[in-house]
């Protein structure tokens, strides 16, 4: 009993230890989805550290030590699989091969089996396809009372003189196998418990920024002004819930909303020597109050203590700044300093898009930025309400659906060339037929053909993305049953035929009345390879819409 209650003890101490682990920038790999090679090698030392400390906290008995050792093992092995849970059982079991006794050497090699087992374990979870159940405490549990098991039953084989050994099991196993077990289902619930607490964090951060993304896109078409200043500061002020808000241009306050309204006026010259500084220097400035001094430059009654001024810029040109202020009583939250720099970001990105769109009548490069302006705003905001509704329920998903969204308009809106291959333009359109098969679930399905030889093609830029848009918009929406669409890319004598096809029949217009993204790829590709190539378009109505857009197959290589 008292072996039990000392083992105990010891799991209390390593519990605390977990606590700190758990808050400290170590425990930060473990929040992601995956273990990159260099986050597996902190993980090595910091659960190393675990395993010598479970034998330094150990109880002796008799020439042995009763112990928590094998927690940081099995964890090791559950977590980053089987190399990383032998690596780390080795270094525990090496130590205790130095310490001496007659189990030294069965207890190096049970150690090292015991991280063995939790990769196992891992194996196991990531086969069965339950990743997330590595940081489960009845996996740990069972995982740990498995590895104890395995650990007395090498020492009966291992150890000798054998009646010895066999004495030692006997009044050290239970209380070894009781203690590591719930002291590594109690390791890996604090674990859990904050690893759920990052991904909630980013769940809320992810909706607060769509929810701003959304409120803000069509005012920056207006321009960047005093008036739409306003109602940015009003958006920014109202979602982030921040003691004030201010938006300027270079040279001037444009808009500020919040506390300190009665000295901060809108039109006046900025005042804030660190305004200037992120201007100057084109850098986020953070003024805590604390660490770094603020001071209001208006007034010495000013309610604002602290704030974070984030410049903004369009094509590496700043244009001014967004600042969020906080209470000298209110602490700035990490959430709102990573917000604010990231809607200092998505407005850049959409002035971007304003000036791109205010430039689209320009000679050579016109009928090009014409097709980065069709982005559709219902797809935008469908994307949007699609990746809100899919946040609750499934953080990654909606995470990876971010990332096709970023990739579609930063593409959209970074691709200034008159030419891309073919894998670049099939990177961008899947980028955007990935996010509505999430809006269309199970209505829509898209079949692909690509012959891979045809990948390096050259073809005039934003090619597809307009056809496979109506394909969606004018076919596969119109319908009531499961849409397909088919892209094939095919080799036909000295052309290339890409063929976009969905099974609506719905979209029956020829080149003369059909949409102005079409009509220009139409007259891009003609200017470039001359009247045999362009678009062709065969319709069934009610059945089938096929585009297939003719290239000439040589010269066009990347």
């Amino acid at each position: 009993m008292q072996l039990v209650f000392t083992l105990f003890q010891q799991m209390s101490v390593f519990l605390v230890i977990a606590y700190l682990f758990s808050k400290s920038p170590a425990f930060r790999p473990l929040a992601g989805e995956t273990l990159q090679r260099r986050h597996k090698v902190i993980l090595y030392f910091v659960f190393s550290i675990f395993s010598i400390l479970g034998t330094y906290f150990g109880m002796p008995v008799g020439d042995a030590i009763a112990n928590t050792r094998a927690i940081g093992a099995v964890l090791a092995g559950l977590i980053g699989g089987p190399v990383l849970g032998a690596a780390v059982g080795l270094t525990g079991g090496l130590h205790r091969f130095t310490l001496g006794g007659f189990t030294a050497f069965s207890c190096g090699v049970s150690t090292t089996a015991e991280g063995l087992i939790g990769g196992l374990f891992h194996l196991y979870l990531m086969r069965k396809g339950s990743a997330r159940d590595v940081f489960n405490p009845r996996i740990a549990l069972l995982a740990t009372a498995v590895a104890e098991a395995a650990q007395m039953l090498i020492i009966l084989l291992l150890a000798r003189p054998f009646d010895q050994a066999l004495e030692l099991v006997q009044q050290i196993a239970l209380p070894m196998i009781l203690a590591n077990s719930l002291g590594a289902a109690l390791f890996v619930s604090i674990m859990r418990d904050q690893k759920q607490m990052v991904d909630t964090f980013g769940v809320i951060f992810s909706a607060k920024a769509l929810k701003i993304a959304e409120q803000t896109l069509g005012i920056m078409g207006r321009g960047f002004n005093r008036a739409t200043a306003t109602e940015l500061a009003e958006v920014i002020y109202r979602e982030t819930g921040v003691s004030a808000v201010a938006i300027t241009s270079c040279d001037q306050v444009l808009a500020f909303i919040g506390a300190g309204t009665d000295h901060h006026h809108p039109g006046s010259e900025i005042g804030s020597p660190l305004t200037r500084q992120a201007i100057r220097e084109n850098r986020v400035i953070f003024a805590d109050g604390i660490h770094e001094p603020f001071a209001c430059s208006r007034s010495a009654n000013c309610p604002l203590g602290s704030a974070l001024v984030v410049p903004l810029q369009v094509d590496n040109e700043v244009i001014g700044s967004i600042k969020l202020y906080e209470g000298k009583n209110k602490l700035f939250l990490n959430i709102n300093k990573a917000l604010g720099e990231g809607i200092a970001g998505l407005l850049s990105e959409q002035l971007l898009r304003y000036r791109y769109e205010d430039q689209k009548n320009l000679l050579v490069t016109s009928e090009l930025k014409l097709i980065q302006a069709q982005i559709n705003p219902h797809f935008l905001f469908n994307a949007l309400n699609t990746i809100i509704a899919i946040i609750s329920q499934d953080a990654s998903r909606a995470k990876a659906l971010l990332l096709h969204l970023s990739n579609f308009f930063r593409k959209n809106l970074k691709r200034t060339g008159e030419l891309s291959t073919l894998a670049e333009e099939l990177d961008h359109v899947n980028s955007y037929l990935t996010i509505e098969k999430a809006r269309f679930e199970e209505r829509l399905v898209v079949e692909q053909q690509i012959d891979p030889e045809l990948l390096p093609l050259r073809l005039p830029t934003f090619t597809l993305q307009p056809i496979i848009e109506n394909a969606i918009k004018h076919g596969i929406s119109a319908i009531f049953g499961v849409g397909v669409v088919k892209v094939e890319a095919r080799r036909v004598a000295d052309r290339v035929e890409i063929r976009i096809e969905d099974n609506a029949g719905t979209y029956c217009q020829d080149l003369s009345g059909g949409g102005l993204g079409m009509n220009i790829v139409d007259k891009r590709i003609k200017n470039l390879y001359g009247e045999r190539f362009g678009i062709v378009i065969a319709c069934q109505p009610q059945q089938q819409t096929a585009i297939t857009i003719v290239l000439p197959a040589t010269g066009g290589k990347a």
